[in-house]
């Protein structure tokens, strides 16, 4: 591994070797960057996040983006391609109108509602990830940009140009009984001509009532569960429909329904209405060609979504979810041949405390482990003896240490 090196002295954009560079990012030399081989992403946010970040400062520090002109990819173009930030200094935008960024994934952290214009930004994909700290901001988009909006989508508003491509992946329940979550009104995105909306197979559908509201949409990609199909019927000028990991498909309209569609794709739907859509889009083909391309695949049974999404530890990945998986089957059994409620506590307490000694249990793990400990309390053995979810959060908080 190369020497700390003081980047200094280094031209301008000629950087592109892995190694340990004394970087300037708050002040002179206040930090070390490691460059890695063949790794074009790099992770700033404060030290909470411990490995999670490659290079810590607090959310209020003042950055210094030009410490890392002198870096480039082997090939000459900037590096790093990929920039997540959790905080709150909006000075890269002024950085990128004369450094492009291929892609800026943005968490602030503020309460206040802050504005920013980035209307002479070169960013070609901007995150905005607005599930912390609770402000609102106010935003001119950088021009031609792909927009990606997480979290709290009412914290944001838009001017300027409406982005080329936007993706809205709102905060749902976990829980599919809850009402469907309604988008709100997106004012200057809603001129998107494409959109995709990203949920979970499992918990909370999104509606789709409202969808009218981007009358200029002519590709809509859906991820997720949802509801209120007949809503499509609202965009006439629909030319791509995309579809995937959705388990209920009850009430899509029928392809027919929209005469300039050229591409569909439903991947991975339940199995009724997937073969249902592959007559129709066999009998659309043969009334008009498919221009482009049209597939419905991988059509799953009931069972295989509660196995693959119905537990909280999807998400995991590596021997963690292993282990997470293994003691959710043996709780689930141990709750199920339970013949009292002393039994059925025996069985949850062992499930919550066995995650006190597994590494990097943190909020969202702690989370996880929780809507697990919900689940066995809605199960009909648990029930059948009288326990509650009261009960059963009572048990989990009383044996855990994370």
């Amino acid at each position: 591994m190369s020497a700390i090196m003081d980047v200094s002295d280094q031209p301008e954009g000629s950087v592109s070797d892995a190694g340990r560079y004394a970087l300037g990012l708050t002040e002179p030399g206040s930090h070390v960057l490691i460059r890695e081989a063949g790794r074009g992403d790099l992770v700033i946010g404060p030290a909470g996040m411990g490995k999670k970040a490659d290079l810590h400062v607090t959310p209020d520090a003042a950055i210094h983006w030009p410490a890392f002109d002198p870096y480039a990819t082997p090939a000459g173009s900037p590096w790093p391609r990929y920039i997540g930030y959790h905080g709150n200094d909006a000075g890269f935008i002024g950085w990128s109108a004369r450094r492009p960024i291929e892609q800026f994934s943005w968490t602030p952290a503020f309460g206040d509602a802050r504005r920013v214009d980035a209307g002479a930004a070169r960013i070609h994909t901007l995150q905005l990830r607005l599930d912390e700290g609770g402000g609102h901001l106010d935003m001119t988009l950088p021009p031609d940009c792909a927009l990606h909006l997480f979290g709290d989508l009412s914290r944001l508003t838009a001017d300027g140009e409406p982005p080329g491509s936007l993706t809205l992946a709102p905060t749902l329940g976990r829980r599919p009984g809850m009402a469907p979550y309604v988008l709100p009104d997106l004012g200057l995105l809603q001129q998107a001509s494409s959109l995709s909306l990203d949920g979970g197979p499992m918990g909370q559908a999104i509606s789709l009532q409202g969808i009218e509201r981007f009358p200029a949409l002519t590709q809509l990609m859906l991820w997720g569960r949802f509801a209120d199909w007949d809503a499509l019927l609202r965009l006439p000028h629909l030319r791509a429909l995309e579809i995937r990991f959705t388990p209920d498909l009850q009430g899509l309209p029928p392809l027919d329904s929209w005469p300039l569609l050229d591409r569909f794709i439903a991947y991975n739907v339940d199995e009724a209405a997937g073969k249902r859509l592959r007559a129709q889009m066999k009998a659309r083909g043969q009334q008009r060609a498919w221009t482009s391309h049209a597939s419905v695949s991988q059509l799953r049974k009931p069972e295989w979504w509660q196995r693959e999404y119905g537990r909280p530890f999807s998400g995991w990945s590596g021997r963690q979810a292993k282990a997470a998986n293994a003691a959710y089957d043996a709780a689930r059994d141990a709750l199920d041949g339970a013949t009292d409620i002393e039994a059925a506590q025996a069985a949850i307490t062992a499930f919550a405390a066995h995650f006190n000694q597994m590494k990097g249990i943190e909020t969202p793990e702690r989370d996880d482990i929780g809507e697990a400990v919900w689940q066995f309390s809605q199960r009909d053995s648990a029930l059948r003896l009288g326990v509650t979810e009261e009960q059963a959060q009572r048990w989990f908080d009383a044996v855990r240490d994370y």
